[in-house]
């Protein structure tokens, strides 16, 4: 989640002591209290990570009864339902519970500052055309989606990871963990190698990674493992 600071375990049993006594409680001033306090998950760092730790440290009919009192009052607050819901994908595993959750970030409106790219080439690549790319998506605050690609244009996809919410400085750990120096390069020239690798695929009979298809709108696949035309290089 976010770096720096780590909350106290004061803070952290706080928070989890006003979601249980929002979710017990029909006292409108307890209703308050919470929805105060979900305000600040559109501006504090270390309120989203106090959030994090709260949730994943509930049990599953406490992470459920949390959603459900966010469903409720997400209307009464005044910041993007990303910044109430977002924080608990970084650490909620249940498929179930990621698809409700997921529901609300998807939905929700992001900042309207277009994707950046990054590309490298790394050191000892399974071919020489290897590379490394990472698109980063800004959502809120300091908060961006990543979606990291390694690839060769010429014979596909070899490795994808998704990132649903990351902060900012995690950028800044990205060339060590990939082995490369990251240079920013315009999306289109990103878009269109990545292109070429899914069409490499296509004709290996290996459908598009799950992680790309999230990205469809950007990429233009069909679903099925293409991109681009028929018959395209």
């Amino acid at each position: 989640m976010t770096e720096g600071r780590k909350p106290s375990e004061k803070d952290v049993t706080s928070v989890r002591l006003a979601a249980s006594e929002r979710a017990r409680s029909v006292d409108p001033r307890t209703h308050a209290a919470w929805r105060t306090w979900l305000s600040a998950l559109g501006h504090d760092p270390d309120a989203v990570t106090a959030a994090a730790l709260a949730y994943e440290s509930l049990g599953p009919e406490g992470r459920d009864a949390w959603l459900e009192a966010l469903e409720a009052d997400a209307a009464e607050v005044t910041i993007p339902k990303i910044a109430l819901f977002a924080p608990l994908l970084a650490v909620e595993h249940d498929d179930e519970r990621r698809f409700r959750i997921a529901t609300h970030v998807t939905d929700a409106p992001r900042k309207s500052t277009p994707p950046r790219a990054l590309v490298g080439t790394p050191a000892g690549g399974a071919s020489p055309g290897a590379r490394v790319c990472v698109i980063v998506s800004p959502l809120y605050l300091d908060f961006v989606e990543i979606l990291t690609c390694r690839f060769d244009p010429d014979h596909g996809i070899h490795e994808t990871k998704h990132e649903w919410l990351a902060h900012v400085r995690r950028l800044e750990d990205l060339p060590r963990e990939l082995g490369t120096k990251l240079v920013d390069v315009p999306l289109a020239h990103v878009v269109e190698d990545l292109a070429h690798a899914v069409v490499a695929d296509r004709r290996a009979g290996r459908p598009a990674p799950e992680d790309l298809l999230r990205y469809i709108d950007l990429f233009g696949l069909d679903g099925h493992g293409g991109g681009g035309q028929e018959g395209q290089p």
